[in-house]
C-alpha cells in the first residue's frame, strides 16, 4: 500500500496523530480534501485507495467506511467520510483564523449552499463526462450521453457565471469554503479538451484566481486520468 507523506514524522506537534486520508489522487472528491487540507497547512498521509488500488473492500477499510467509498479520513482517532463533510470538519477544526472559515452564520450558509449545489448539480454530469471522455476508449464512448451531460454542465456554468458577476468568490469577497467543491469540479471539467464551452467571463476570471493558489495547482490543476 503506497502512502504519500507530507511530513517526516508520524506525529504532529502536541502528540496529535497525523491526519490520514484514504483515496486515489485522481478522484475528484479526494482532490477536494487534499486541496482543503493543504490550504489549511495540515500535515497528512495520503493512502492510495479506490480504483486500481483496491483497499476499499478490505474489512479494515469497511470498518471505517461501510460504503466502501473514498475519501475517508482518520484524525486523531476520529473517522469521517463524505468529502464535503470532511472539508467542513477540517475547516471547523483547523481553519478558525483563515478565510476558509465563514465569519458569520449567513456566510457559512452561503458557502454551504454552493458546496451542496456542486454535489447535487455538478457531480452527476461531471461523472458522466469524466467516465466517457477520459476513462473510456474513443471507440466505446457514448456520444449521446456526453452531449446531454455537457449541455447540463454548461447550463449550470451559466448560473455560476452569473453569481460571479456579483461576487469575487463563491464564498464572498475572499476565497473560502464554498469555492473548493465548485472549484474542483469546474477546474477538472475545464481540462476535458473535447468539450464545447460557452463564453463565461466571470467564471474564467475566477478560475484564473484559483490558478494563483499553489495548493490548487498541486492537487487540482493536474492532468486528468
Amino acid at each position: 500500500m503506497n502512502a504519500e507523506t507530507l511530513s517526516t514524522d508520524q506525529e504532529c506537534q502536541g502528540g496529535h496523530t497525523m491526519l490520514k486520508i484514504w483515496g486515489r489522487a485522481n478522484s475528484v472528491n479526494v482532490k477536494k480534501v487534499l486541496w482543503c487540507a493543504s490550504e489549511l497547512g495540515i500535515e497528512f498521509d495520503r493512502i492510495d485507495a479506490g480504483g486500481k488500488f483496491g483497499v476499499v473492500d478490505m474489512p479494515e477499510f469497511r470498518a471505517k467506511n461501510p460504503n466502501g467509498l473514498i475519501p475517508c479520513i482518520e484524525d486523531d482517532g476520529f473517522v469521517l467520510w463524505e468529502s464535503n463533510s470532511i472539508i467542513r470538519y477540517l475547516v471547523a477544526r483547523y481553519g478558525e483564523h483563515t478565510t476558509l472559515s465563514p465569519a458569520t452564520l449567513e456566510a457559512r450558509a452561503s458557502a454551504d449552499k454552493w458546496m451542496d449545489w456542486a454535489n447535487q448539480t455538478l457531480m452527476p454530469h461531471y461523472s458522466t463526462l469524466i467516465k466517457q471522455c477520459i476513462r473510456t476508449p474513443n471507440a466505446d464512448q457514448n456520444a449521446a450521453s456526453i452531449q446531454i451531460a455537457s449541455k447540463c454542465f454548461n447550463q449550470a456554468m451559466v448560473i455560476a457565471n452569473e453569481a460571479l458577476t456579483q461576487s469575487r468568490w463563491f464564498s464572498g469577497n475572499e476565497f473560502g469554503l464554498g469555492d473548493i467543491p465548485v472549484g474542483t469540479y469546474v477546474a477538472c471539467w475545464s481540462l476535458i479538451a473535447t468539450l464545447e464551452r460557452p463564453s463565461l467571463p466571470a467564471l474564467e476570471r475566477w478560475l484564473r484566481q484559483l490558478h494563483e493558489r499553489p495548493c490548487f495547482r498541486q492537487w487540482v490543476d493536474v492532468p486528468l486520468t
